[in-house]
């Protein structure tokens, strides 16, 4: 296969609708969350990816990836960027440490399989003063990252554009960087949810989690096994709903925010045919071949319906039957509070979907007061 195949297999396998999919997919086997993945996992050698081995091989990919990018004249553009220099640290560190993190936790499961103890860290007998010993440490670290820091302004230059021109957007107009995961939550929510519900609920969850949890094993010492599901959930959370919107955002999204591989020309004049309609047009014009009623209640009902049978009415039958244990283990405040978190967090892949295969703009639509989900 040459290189040309190579590019085009990645431009396919890069659409968002696909990629998404297979990340969506393949997650749970790389970040076993049950025994049934576990076996998969293991049969399949994916554990391999936090070995040693593993690591290094992960770090040649992604840097084989970005010198393909580097003298690819369309890629090129977009790597090249001063503002994506940072999404290429993060790709790398995320790797680095995603892989630490994992390699560590296999190492002590392995212990505690063996019936060791897992390896953790433990306060030196005698005391350690914070100056100079600590100090000093971070003066050090200080320095390094000064030094790395005026090198990379040197070397790259301050994405500072010309001032501002009111008869001229730019063409893709993207926000910086550590925002272009919420520029892509805003394609699929109102600006109330996606750049202020979304975002004060991420922060509240990642706050609520030390008081949510009742799992005592995994304390002060790394371990996957003891925490998987948990683990699962917040590493799906972090990657895959933030981490690659981010890089969807950067490298995909081009011209009218269109959908473009990385090795694909951006083409300005690209038009994808698309008409986003709403929940109540659905039922009301496709379905019972009539006009929108104007009482909003009852046009907008299934919507209301849908989306109360899925925050509500959907967390009492699961504590009811399949979750039933993990509401005695956790009591009502604790399974409701992560009842509303992992509901809102799914919602966002939920509401991907449905615009993708059928262009659902909004599940209740009220644009008369400016509330639209």
């Amino acid at each position: 296969m040459n290189l040309v195949a190579i590019k085009s297999a990645i431009d396919a396998l890069s659409a968002p609708t696909i990629s998404f999919t297979i990340l969506t997919v393949i997650f749970p086997f790389i970040f076993p969350p049950s025994d049934w993945f576990e076996k998969i996992h293991r049969k399949t050698g994916l554990w391999r990816m936090w070995t040693k081995p593993g690591g290094v091989i992960g770090m040649i990919l992604i840097t084989a990836f970005f010198v393909i990018g580097y003298f690819d004249p369309y890629f090129n553009k977009t790597l090249t960027k001063a503002d994506n220099f940072p999404i290429v640290l993060m790709i790398y560190s995320m790797w680095f440490y995603i892989w630490l993190g994992m390699f560590k936790a296999y190492r002590n499961d392995i212990r505690i399989e063996q019936g060791l103890k897992p390896e953790e860290y433990n306060d030196p007998d005698d005391k350690v003063l914070v100056w100079p010993d600590l100090v000093y440490i971070e003066f050090i670290c200080l320095i390094l990252f000064q030094v790395f820091l005026i090198v990379w302004s040197i070397l790259v230059a301050a994405p500072i554009e010309e001032p501002a021109n009111p008869a001229a957007t730019p063409n893709p107009s993207k926000a910086p960087w550590y925002f272009l995961g919420l520029q892509e939550m805003l394609v699929y929510y109102d600006p109330w949810i996606a750049g202020v519900l979304l975002p004060t609920f991420i922060i509240v969850g990642l706050m609520a989690i030390p008081y949510m949890d009742i799992n005592k094993k995994g304390d002060g010492y790394y371990s996957f096994k003891e925490r998987r599901v948990g683990m699962f959930i917040f590493m799906y959370g972090w990657v895959v709903l933030w981490l690659f919107l981010i890089i969807i955002g950067t490298f995909f999204r081009g011209p009218n925010w269109n959908f473009f591989g990385p090795f694909e020309y951006w083409d300005t004049h690209k038009v994808e045919a698309l008409t986003n309609v709403n929940l109540s047009e659905i039922l009301w014009v496709k379905w019972l071949n009539q006009g929108l009623p104007s009482n909003i209640l009852i046009r907008e009902g299934l919507g209301f319906v849908i989306t109360g049978l899925y925050l509500f009415v959907l967390p009492v039958i699961l504590a009811k039957t399949y979750l039933k244990d993990m509401y005695a283990a956790y009591g009502p405040t604790r399974f409701v509070s992560l009842m509303t978190f992992g509901l809102v967090m799914l919602a966002l892949p939920i509401k991907m979907y449905l615009r993708w295969i059928f262009n659902l703009q909004y599940i209740i639509a009220i644009p008369e007061w400016f509330f639209n989900i």
